[in-house]
Protein backbone atom coordinates (compact mmCIF):
# COMPACT_ATOMS: atom_id res chain seq x y z
CA UNK A 1 0.00 0.00 0.00
CA UNK A 2 3.36 2.13 0.31
CA UNK A 3 3.70 2.09 -3.50
CA UNK A 4 3.86 5.97 -4.82
CA UNK A 5 1.16 5.56 -7.30
CA UNK A 6 -1.59 3.84 -4.70
CA UNK A 7 -3.01 7.35 -3.19
CA UNK A 8 -3.45 9.14 -6.78
CA UNK A 9 -5.03 5.75 -8.23
CA UNK A 10 -7.79 5.33 -5.55
CA UNK A 11 -8.76 8.67 -5.20
CA UNK A 12 -9.16 8.64 -9.31
CA UNK A 13 -11.15 5.87 -8.94
CA UNK A 14 -13.40 7.48 -5.70
CA UNK A 15 -14.78 9.71 -9.16
CA UNK A 16 -15.82 6.81 -10.23
CA UNK A 17 -15.72 3.69 -12.21
CA UNK A 18 -12.75 4.09 -15.16
CA UNK A 19 -10.80 2.01 -17.65
CA UNK A 20 -7.17 1.99 -17.56
CA UNK A 21 -6.88 4.27 -20.47
CA UNK A 22 -8.82 7.05 -18.48
CA UNK A 23 -6.53 6.32 -15.26
CA UNK A 24 -3.32 6.58 -17.39
CA UNK A 25 -4.58 9.53 -18.76
CA UNK A 26 -5.03 11.37 -15.13
CA UNK A 27 -2.06 10.17 -13.67
CA UNK A 28 0.76 11.40 -15.77
CA UNK A 29 4.06 9.94 -15.55
CA UNK A 30 2.62 5.93 -14.71
CA UNK A 31 3.73 3.41 -17.09
CA UNK A 32 1.28 0.91 -18.52
CA UNK A 33 3.20 -1.52 -16.55
CA UNK A 34 3.39 0.07 -13.17
CA UNK A 35 -0.17 1.01 -13.52
CA UNK A 36 -1.29 -2.52 -13.94
CA UNK A 37 0.75 -3.98 -11.12
CA UNK A 38 -0.30 -1.42 -9.24
CA UNK A 39 -3.84 -2.10 -10.03
CA UNK A 40 -3.12 -5.75 -9.59
CA UNK A 41 -1.75 -4.96 -6.05
CA UNK A 42 -4.94 -3.15 -5.03
CA UNK A 43 -7.09 -5.93 -6.33
CA UNK A 44 -4.99 -8.27 -4.40
CA UNK A 45 -5.86 -6.10 -1.12
CA UNK A 46 -9.49 -5.94 -1.47
CA UNK A 47 -9.42 -2.16 -2.77
CA UNK A 48 -10.70 -2.00 -6.20
CA UNK A 49 -13.01 -4.25 -7.87
CA UNK A 50 -12.46 -5.28 -11.61
CA UNK A 51 -15.04 -5.96 -13.67
CA UNK A 52 -14.48 -7.56 -17.16
CA UNK A 53 -17.43 -7.16 -19.65
CA UNK A 54 -18.28 -10.07 -22.10
CA UNK A 55 -18.05 -7.66 -25.50
CA UNK A 56 -15.66 -7.18 -28.63
CA UNK A 57 -13.09 -5.66 -27.89
CA UNK A 58 -13.01 -6.64 -24.03
CA UNK A 59 -13.48 -3.57 -22.33
CA UNK A 60 -12.28 -3.54 -18.23
CA UNK A 61 -13.38 -1.32 -15.57
CA UNK A 62 -11.97 -0.50 -11.98
CA UNK A 63 -13.80 0.71 -9.59
CA UNK A 64 -13.11 0.96 -5.28
CA UNK A 65 -14.94 -1.76 -3.06
CA UNK A 66 -16.55 -0.74 -0.21
CA UNK A 67 -12.82 -1.12 1.77
CA UNK A 68 -11.02 1.55 -0.50
CA UNK A 69 -13.81 3.77 -0.35
CA UNK A 70 -12.95 4.19 3.12
CA UNK A 71 -9.36 5.57 2.27
CA UNK A 72 -10.81 8.23 0.02
CA UNK A 73 -11.05 10.58 3.36
CA UNK A 74 -7.28 9.46 4.68
CA UNK A 75 -5.83 10.55 1.25
CA UNK A 76 -8.00 13.93 0.66
CA UNK A 77 -6.71 14.91 4.06
CA UNK A 78 -3.01 14.61 3.47
CA UNK A 79 -3.70 15.98 -0.01
CA UNK A 80 -4.95 19.07 0.88
CA UNK A 81 -2.57 19.31 3.87
CA UNK A 82 0.20 18.91 1.40
CA UNK A 83 -1.36 21.36 -1.15
CA UNK A 84 -1.43 24.06 1.89
CA UNK A 85 2.05 23.23 2.99
CA UNK A 86 3.57 22.87 -0.46
CA UNK A 87 5.68 26.04 0.22
CA UNK A 88 7.45 24.68 3.15
CA UNK A 89 7.38 21.22 1.82
CA UNK A 90 8.98 22.02 -1.44
CA UNK A 91 12.11 23.95 0.57
CA UNK A 92 12.39 20.90 2.95
CA UNK A 93 13.03 18.86 -1.00
CA UNK A 94 15.18 21.75 -2.05
CA UNK A 95 17.51 21.59 1.08
CA UNK A 96 17.66 17.97 1.14
CA UNK A 97 18.39 17.89 -2.61
CA UNK A 98 21.44 20.83 -1.89
CA UNK A 99 22.66 18.73 1.34
CA UNK A 100 23.20 15.21 -0.77
CA UNK A 101 25.33 17.49 -3.81
CA UNK A 102 27.42 18.95 -1.26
Amino acid sequence: MSEKWVPGLIYTLSLGPQRPGKLAGRLQGISKKMLTQTLRNLEDWGVVKRTVYDVVPPHVEYSLTSLGEKMVEPIALVHDWAQENREDIAKVFGNRLASKTS
